[in-house]
């Protein structure tokens, strides 16, 4: 799996704007975000150019105008975000995390089920393994 670099709370935001758009230039991330928040023109720019820094954000050129685009699909960039939560919080266990999570939440008969299924899911492709 590559390595995906860590991206802060602001460049999500960014980020969901282009997994919605597959590619955009600066002004069209501007506009789709200028409803969600306060930011300024200059700081989304500056979003923008982290993630290219980074190497989150590919763009291409043409004439005057850049389009950027993902080079990590959310899916990715999700699962690198939540290994990372459980490597520092639980320290890569999961099982943990999931007791304390349901020790606060409450779930219907309908999300026990679904949980039950995915477990035992799981439980059947690793035993094929």
């Amino acid at each position: 799996m590559k390595r995906i670099p860590k991206i802060s709370d602001a460049e999500w935001e960014v980020m969901k704007v282009l997994w919605n758009s597959t590619q955009a230039t600066a002004n069209d991330v501007v506009k789709a975000l200028s409803g969600k928040t306060i930011w300024k023109r200059e700081t989304i720019r500056t979003l923008i150019n982290r993630l290219v820094q980074k190497k989150v954000l590919g763009f291409k050129k043409n004439g005057r105008q850049y389009y950027y685009y993902p080079k990590f699909s959310e899916k990715e960039c999700v699962r690198a975000e939540t290994k990372s939560f459980l490597d520092r919080v639980y320290g890569g266990s999961i099982e943990p995390m999931l007791a304390a999570f349901l020790e606060e939440e409450f779930l219907s008969p309908k999300k026990i089920a679904k949980l039950k299924r995915i477990l035992d899911q799981d439980e059947s492709v690793k035993g094929s393994k």
